[in-house]
């Protein structure tokens, strides 16, 4: 095992964690085939036995990862751009230094796997199908957007994925009903519901904890502790920072969430158990580089040498290039090559939203009803309701 030793400048919440000296299966070009890493232990509540703490990659899986954290953290440094550009109107929340979080989970997932969020769900928008040109168009209100323009930063939405939500820890019930509606069918599958730190008070959490325990809903409750909740650290928000504890009779697991591996390994330990015993809580351990929201610098409440030094020591994509190619399932070519991959996608992307235009005034009204019920949809004034129509592209049905 290889220790990395943390100055004094972080809080607890943001200490170095342990790295470890993958092995490797050679192929005859002397790239490695599959590697085995190993990850630091999980924290359990209320659980025997946990996930295990190494996983072998593959060496397609490696790159698969690489690229899609890559993409994400491409994906947020031009929404950024474009909101200081006043491209992006309202809010702004990005996701960058949490990328393993939803790459470890999204690997875990299976095609009738679903998930739910907040409102930092750019990268998570990606990862469900939509290609970053659709989820660029979206933010800056354009027609070529996932949701045509309609939903911005906070409300996109793919197959399975019941978008982010600006209400402050709204979608865990919404999640559990996700779940509900899984165990109805009869399908297998789970849902995923995402919710931070800040968020983790929330009296609506722990309803739906209790209504998920009672009924046994393949519901994976995760607390994506970065943490600060807003502008406020976990420590001065919560008398127990514990969040995988919080459950009370639910089963927690704590992970790394700047280990894309062990992210993964805790995410398949978790469905596994809400499809044979019940829900469970998953609290990922990550960090934000930027501040809550585009109009939050993120330097009133910490200071710039803080998220200099998880840059440095902790930062999810540069620690998993330095494991792969450790281990030698990549060439630093291949990475080089990907990012001016990434990079090019991106940049082309983000022309096309700036050349993109808006959606006209008459659809403005389109699918606001999956079958429609209601009739015309309300205006300012009697005179002024409009026609409710379809354009056949809703999606989650």
């Amino acid at each position: 095992m290889i220790k990395t030793g943390m100055g004094s400048l972080l809080p607890r919440f943001v200490r170095q964690q342990t790295a470890a000296v993958p092995t490797a299966v050679m192929s005859v070009k002397n790239y490695a085939t599959e590697a085995t890493f190993e990850t630091k232990p999980f924290k359990l509540h209320n659980l025997k036995e946990g996930p295990p703490t190494s996983k072998k990659v593959t060496r397609d899986e490696a790159l698969g990862y690489y690229r899609q954290m890559q993409t994400i953290r491409r994906l947020e440094t031009s929404a950024g751009n474009l909101y200081k550009e006043k491209q992006v109107r309202g809010f702004c929340h990005l996701y960058s230094g949490q990328e393993a979080c939803a790459v470890g989970m999204k690997g875990a997932m299976r095609p009738q796997d679903n998930i739910i969020s907040a409102y930092r769900v750019h990268g998570w928008t990606y990862l469900m199908g939509v290609p970053p040109k659709g989820v660029l168009s979206e933010l800056t209100g354009k027609q070529g957007g996932c949701a045509r323009g309609k939903g911005g930063s906070m409300h996109m939405y793919a197959p399975n994925f019941y978008g982010g939500n600006g209400i402050v820890g709204a979608q865990v019930p919404l999640g559990a009903g996700v779940a509900l509606a899984c165990k109805y069918k009869g399908n297998g599958g789970v849902c995923l519901a995402l919710y931070g730190d800040g968020a983790a008070n929330q009296g609506q959490i722990f309803e739906a904890y209790n209504m998920a325990h009672l009924w046994k809903l393949p519901c994976i409750f995760v607390c994506e502790n970065n943490g600060y909740g807003m502008g406020t650290s976990a420590e001065r928000g919560s008398c127990n920072v514990n969040y995988y504890q919080r459950g009370d009779v639910l089963p927690g697991i704590w992970v790394d969430g700047m280990d894309v591996v062990a992210v993964r390994l805790a995410t398949e330990f978790a469905i596994n158990h809400v499809l044979n015993v019940g829900p469970v809580v998953m609290e990922v351990y990550t960090y934000r580089y930027s501040g809550h929201s585009m109009s939050d610098p993120g330097t009133s409440y910490r200071s710039r040498e803080e998220v200099q030094e998880v840059r440095q020591t902790r930062d999810p994509i540069s620690s998993f290039k330095d494991k792969i190619l450790a281990a030698g399932l990549v060439a630093a070519e291949e990475l080089k090559a990907i990012d001016s991959e990434v990079k090019k996608e991106v940049d082309e992307a983000t022309k096309t939203c700036k050349a993109d235009t808006e959606i006209g005034l008459p659809e403005l009204t389109t699918d606001v009803y999956g079958s429609n019920l209601a009739g015309d949809i309300r205006g300012c004034t009697p005179s002024s309701w409009l026609k409710h129509a379809t354009l056949k592209r809703a999606v989650n049905l």
